[in-house]
């Protein structure tokens, strides 16, 4: 520390780095729990440190100075995250509900009449299954019939009601009318009206009414829920009046007060929530104009980009060659930038770790199905780690452009196939085998992952997570893998590849999510479309910030 206050030597803060880089990564990853995350407070707490050193005491103990950093910077990073989280949750909801407020304003008033045109099954399989939000084996279940019929019931039944729909002048798609049901169909009652209704029948018990009361409520069985609400309203009138006559007001008023005291209580706590939704509209107002800003900027630099071409064509190539090469044009500065990191021995080997980090991580299911012994751990991790950074060092490479097509997928079939041979030795034929078909199968798995993480507190179950994998792994892994975090080599093509590469991961993920209709509960399914939606996004990302050139 003292050489890099004294005399700013690089080599001394690398030291430094590579000295304490584990504890403060390990401090951080048990507080964010996200090896990005994690990675993310470990640069920040080394810039500190680095813009800092100058003032620190010459008694100071660095590993702890860097443990209470790392510590305070990541629960800073997790309050970040979860404020993030929850101002996404809520657009997403507010999104939700405005698109189908339009549709459900004209699905609304005809659709008990629409229910009630239904026969007695169909109608029981769209009320568990939109209504309830039951999932097709549960319906299934209460019809006593399989999945793949309850399906096809459902899948009935709803077309039945939007030709019902339609003969009336809605012009609403099966997509569309079970997306408002879902959403809009029940609806949470006033607060108390369960137990008002509760107690008053079970006062009315001892009257005359009581037989009157039972059969009411025994017919409501067969109603639609929204006749069983007006019952429920109309009997607890009925009943109120008759303990009126039986001078019972002191009740009445009691249940009267709690009431209101419930619709004040609820109206605070509404305050608030129309706050934050004016704070994210004027946040959504401000990222729409910062895309504005950068889409002008884009075109602008395009522009600039053909105005340069159309100069070479009539003559002024070695003029701009010059310019270009003085000021450092936007076309060559991503895999300039990207050849210069590749070149550092140190950046390189801090990627290597980090690779080799993941493997670890990835495999380790597999390393305990067959049974393989720590050297052979290492040896695997090694063979595979190898194979990643020869694709990392072809990097440059395919960033630059330079590069045809065909070159380019020579080269990373080339880069993927060198160390079959080793992992073949290594792990036997049967081994082998298995590690194919395993690699395979990890974008199913971090599919299952991603989406119980999306779902919360209510995960998949095991029947659930297994079909799923088994309806991912089905589709070619070029359209999956993604979804672990890897980039296609299609981002370092041309445009025309990238639109290819979209439209099979878009196609896969929409066979996906059509299968997965039959297990799945629409809120499932919602969460599911969500994390293929912000994987693929991600990549985009990825690749437009690697490359700089799409």
């Amino acid at each position: 520390m003292r050489q890099y206050t004294e005399r700013r030597s690089q080599d001394a803060f690398t030291a430094l780095v590579h000295r304490h880089v584990n504890l403060v990564y390990s401090t951080a990853l048990r507080l964010v729990r996200s090896p990005h995350l994690a990675e993310e407070v470990a640069q920040s707490v080394f810039a500190d440190l680095a813009n800092q050193a100058a003032r620190l005491a010459p008694d100071t103990v660095l590993p702890s100075l860097l443990y209470q950093v790392a510590r305070r910077t990541a629960i800073d990073v997790v309050r970040r995250e979860s404020r993030r989280q929850l101002r996404e949750q809520v657009a997403y909801e507010l999104s939700t509900m405005n698109a189908t407020a339009a549709e459900w304003n004209q699905v609304e008033p005809l659709l008990d009449e629409a229910m009630h045109a239904l026969d007695e099954t169909d109608r029981v399989a769209i009320l568990l299954r939109f209504f309830e939000n039951k999932s097709l084996r549960e319906v299934g279940q209460a019809l006593g019939t399989s999945d793949d019929a309850a399906q096809k019931r459902v899948s009935r039944a709803v077309e039945r009601l939007r030709e019902f729909f339609i003969k009336r002048g809605v012009a609403v798609g099966a997509a569309g009318i079970t997306a408002v049901i879902s959403a809009n169909a029940v609806q949470a009652s006033p607060a108390g009206l369960a137990a008002t209704i509760s107690s008053a029948i079970a006062l009315a018990g001892t009257t005359t009414i009581a037989t009157t009361t039972t059969a009411t409520v025994a017919k409501t069985i067969a109603m639609t829920t929204l006749q069983k609400t007006l019952i429920a309203a109309t009997l607890a009138v009925t009943v109120s009046a008759t303990l009126y006559e039986a001078h019972q007001t002191s009740t009445l008023r009691d249940e009267l007060q709690t009431s209101q005291n419930h619709i004040q209580a609820l109206q605070e706590e509404q305050a608030p929530l129309h706050q934050q939704i004016q704070e994210l509209s004027g946040e959504r107002d401000n990222a729409k104009n910062q895309l504005a800003t950068v889409t002008a900027e884009n075109d602008q630099w395009k522009a600039t980009q053909k105005s340069a071409a159309l100069s070479k064509s009539q003559g002024g190539g070695d003029a701009l060659s010059q310019s270009t090469g003085s000021d450092g044009s936007e076309s060559g500065k991503s895999s300039t930038s990207l050849a210069q990191m590749m070149n550092d021995p140190k950046m390189k080997e801090y990627i290597h770790q980090t690779q080799l980090k993941m493997i670890k991580e990835r495999y380790a299911a597999l390393f305990a199905e067959l049974n393989l012994t720590p050297d052979d751990v290492e040896k695997f991790t090694q063979l595979i780690g190898d194979k990643w950074m020869k694709v990392t060092d072809l990097g440059p490479q395919l960033a630059s452009g330079n590069t045809d097509a065909a070159s380019k997928e020579q080269a990373m079939s080339k880069a993927y196939k060198e160390n079959d041979d080793q992992l073949q030795s290594l792990l036997g034929p049967t081994g082998f085998v298995r590690y194919n078909e395993f690699t395979h199968e990890i974008p199913a798995r971090s599919t299952v992952t991603l989406l119980n993480n999306q779902l919360g507190s209510s995960p998949l179950t095991d029947d659930q997570s297994a079909r799923l994998i088994d309806i991912v792994k089905a589709e070619p892994y070029t359209a999956t893998h993604g979804i672990n975090g890897e980039m296609d080599p299609a981002f370092f093509g041309s445009q025309d590849d990238i639109d290819k590469y979209v439209k099979l991961v878009t196609d896969a993920n929409q066979r996906i999510l059509d299968q997965a209709a039959s297990f799945l509960t629409p809120v499932q399914l919602s969460a599911l479309a969500a994390v293929q939606n912000n994987s693929l996004t991600a990549q985009k990302l990825q690749g437009a910030a690697l490359t700089q050139k799409h």
